[in-house]
């Protein structure tokens, strides 16, 4: 698995006001099933910001990992085929094990090509 880096603090600054005004929805609890697909589980809670929108007009979507602190981490970049779009998932609080796993969920469980973008100074 191959990561990509990013230096860019108005990115990530940007990202942690988000994180800071925005709640955390969790519509998808770690061990549960994909709505439409129930032989996909969820290995992480993963939700969406509350009050944002993103691409596919939905909030944007946020995967919860293991840390306690839940900063920004990393971003992960996907691609739709089927809904033909791509959109970013925010990480919070995310190990590197924790990225290892939600990379491995998007890319083969769910077949949706990511990159995954990691911040270097948190």
């Amino acid at each position: 698995m191959e990561f990509l880096t990013n230096r860019t603090p108005a990115f990530w600054s940007a990202l942690d006001e988000l994180a800071a005004t925005s709640a955390v929805i969790i519509d998808r609890a770690k061990g549960t099933p994909h709505p439409r697909m129930s032989d996909l589980i969820y290995p992480l809670d993963y939700g969406y910001w509350e009050g944002t929108v993103a691409g596919d007009g939905q909030g944007i979507d946020v995967w919860l990992g293991s840390q306690t602190k839940k900063m920004v981490t990393a971003i992960g970049c996907t691609v739709d085929r089927f809904k033909r779009d791509a959109e970013i998932k925010v990480m919070l609080g995310c190990t590197e094990e924790d990225l290892q796993t939600i990379s491995h969920f998007l890319n083969k469980a769910a077949g949706l090509p990511c990159v995954i973008i990691k911040r270097t100074k948190l």
